[in-house]
């Protein structure tokens, strides 16, 4: 089979094919309003990703279900993980268009019903409004798992490799615009409260979702009106039914155990382990059936092209890394420097923009150079010099301070965001383009879904072990600390109440004034055992021993200066105990950091093996139009 065909081995990097004249009859307005459809396509998803954790509070209160809500996103993540590699090749298979028209309507039906959980109350099978939200979440992911993967497919359809950087660094552009948008979008809606439309009452959340549709449907209209229709990259062959149904039973239940692991079972229980067990179980039976699958789901042999493995591999141990460092600077603001929870969804804006400019121009620099090996290497040194910065963190570390440190992160990450990808489409067969953009994509994901795991546990344990050495012990008051009863503490509310702190030093507070109180109504007992407690003031004490001999009138008339010192004491108490928290906390964060800056040194060791090609002066859709015209 010759060059000019899509299911030919890859091409020498850098060599066109023979393409008849007119067969790339791909024209400006195509490619420009198709590439405008794609940026829709992109916010679109994107601004899901980021408009949804600004409203969870109003949305727990209103359907319940606190325990559940970290599934709200879960359920998402999990769907469109498992899903990324099947739309890869599907799309290779049946063409990008349909797949895409597919993936957006399952998500726009998926984001419709979301809006609509709890309206009708508890449902058959789905019951209450938490348990319906998670499942269409769930859907939601379903199609969300396509908008991505088949955008970044038609992309390298359009555009050759050696002009597509600069395009790519436009799609990071619409990354930062999300994560702008969506705090603000989302706070909107959720403080808006019930509005009126079409007679009905609808709560400000429930647009969160609603937002999605008139987007969505631009998008269906832009991609059906302006994307040209094409045939199949690849070969269509009998649909691998076992590979696909391999790859859920492969890492739904993996993926599933490192969310659980570490929070609702230990690492080390039964299920956790049966769980790792059986995906394990499935991935050898994945293998065995992909080499013998006449049309593999994910062709085993792609893992032959060095640059696939190298770029793959680096890229996963990175994103391992990075959401190390991406999901708890937001929780090191709100508990250490005191940024409130409202304003949690602009914390990471430092480390975007650094991200956005440094993609796009490491996007320009490709196409201006045609190599994007230097650029990579020099993104990763970057990158670890940021990381290091972050390894210097402490209590004493300021909002600016930490800023230009997640600006540093942000420029070192930009070129593996865009390059890795790049550097994949670059080194397959065109005909394997969809399934090859969708590994990347899934191992990218897979690395997050592991890193988020693994630091969430690791700064579990350092948590519980750090933070009691620095806070006061206070009778009554556990010194067993975990995530979720520190999250919050950082809220206005406890910042104008330093004795609010935590729930039990609450409790422990009134219990200290509820002792004053019995000793002052002639409680013996409870004098005796507060003028024997040296946690107590000297003052508070001083009353406790000389009580007894005293008359009611005398104790009531001593009680106001005596309350006062109390009030001084566990005022002190308080403070002395949030700063212990923030200082237990942030040597906790500066270990998670070091850890991520390991790993991010073994990912950017990596990127030296990845073979530097030059890049194809061809697209895969031209390859098509001319294979088609041939025939």
């Amino acid at each position: 089979m010759n060059q000019g065909t899509t299911t030919a081995a890859p091409l020498p990097a850098g060599v066109a094919p023979k393409v008849s004249p007119g067969a790339a009859g791909f024209s400006a307005r195509e490619r420009n309003l198709t590439f405008a459809a794609l940026l829709v396509v992109f916010l679109l998803g994107a601004l899901d990703q980021t408009i949804v954790s600004t409203a969870m509070p109003r949305i727990i209160e209103h359907l319940g279900g606190l325990n559940l809500y970290t599934w709200v996103t879960t359920a998402y993540l999990l769907a469109s993980t498992v899903m990324v590699p099947i739309y890869g090749k599907l799309s290779d298979s049946y063409g990008r268009k349909p797949i895409l028209v597919i993936g957006v309507v399952i998500f726009l039906v998926g984001s419709a019903l979301s809006g609509l959980a709890g309206e009708f109350g508890s449902l058959p099978l789905l019951g209450g409004g938490m348990t319906q939200l998670i499942a269409f979440r769930a859907i939601q992911g379903l199609g969300g798992a396509a908008l991505f993967s088949s955008a970044f497919a038609i992309i390298a359809d359009m555009i050759p490799a050696s002009e597509r950087g600069k395009y790519q660094g436009l799609f990071g552009g619409v990354f930062g615009l999300a994560a702008v948008l969506g705090p603000l979008v989302g706070g909107f809606f959720t403080d808006m409260g019930d509005t009126s439309f079409l007679g009905l009452a609808i709560a400000g959340w429930r647009w969160v979702f609603y937002v999605n549709l008139p987007l969505g449907m631009l998008a269906l209209f832009m991609i059906a009106r302006v994307m040209p229709s094409l045939p199949p990259a690849g070969r269509k062959g009998a649909l691998d039914a076992l590979g696909a149904t391999l790859i859920v039973t492969t890492f739904l239940p993996m993926l599933l155990a490192l969310t659980w692991a570490g929070s609702t079972y230990p690492w080390g229980s039964p299920i956790i382990i049966g769980m790792l067990a059986f995906s394990a179980a499935s991935l050898l039976a994945f293998v065995l059936v992909e080499k013998r699958a006449a049309d593999p789901m994910l062709p085993l042999e792609l893992f032959r092209i060095p640059v696939f493995t190298t770029a793959n591999l680096a890229s996963f141990v990175i994103n391992v890394a990075f959401l190390g460092i991406v999901m708890f600077l937001p929780l090191f603001m709100q508990l250490v420097l005191g940024v409130s929870a409202t304003n949690s969804g602009f914390t990471l804006l430092p480390l975007m923009s650094g991200m956005i400019v440094s993609s796009f121009l490491a996007g320009l620099l490709v196409t201006k150079t045609g190599r994007y090996k230097p650029i990579m290497i020099g993104g990763s040194v970057i990158l670890l010099v940021g990381a290091y910065f972050l390894t210097n963190i402490s209590l004493d570390t300021t909002l600016f301070e930490l800023g230009w440190r997640m600006v540093v992160v942000g420029v070192g990450l930009g070129p593996a965001q865009s390059l890795f990808t790049l550097s994949v489409q670059n080194s397959v067969p065109f005909a394997q383009m969809g399934v090859a953009t969708s590994a990347s994509q899934f191992f990218r994901q897979i690395g997050s879904v592991i890193g988020l795991a693994v630091f969430g546990t690791l700064l579990t344990i350092s948590v519980q072990r750090e933070i009691p050495n620095y806070v006061p012990a206070i009778p009554g008051v556990t010194q067993a600390f975990d995530l979720n009863s520190l999250v919050g503490m950082g809220s206005e509310t406890a910042a104008a109440d330093p004795s609010s702190v935590h729930g039990e030093l609450q409790g422990a507070v009134e219990a200290l004034r509820g002792r004053l109180t019995a000793v002052v109504a002639g409680d013996a007992a409870t004098a005796q055992a507060v003028a024997a407690d040296p946690s107590m003031p000297e003052a508070v004490r001083q009353f406790a021993a000389a009580a007894p001999s005293l008359t009611r009138q005398e104790r009531e008339a001593r009680l106001p200066q005596v309350m006062g010192a109390l009030e001084t004491y566990l005022t002190d108490l308080g403070r002395q105990f949030e700063h212990g928290i923030k200082q237990g906390f942030a040597v906790s964060i500066r270990l998670l950091f070091q850890v991520s800056f390991v790993i991010l040194l073994l990912g950017s060791a990596v990127i030296p093996f990845i073979p530097g090609l030059p890049l194809r002066k061809v697209a895969a859709m031209d390859v098509a139009r001319g294979a088609a015209k041939a025939d």
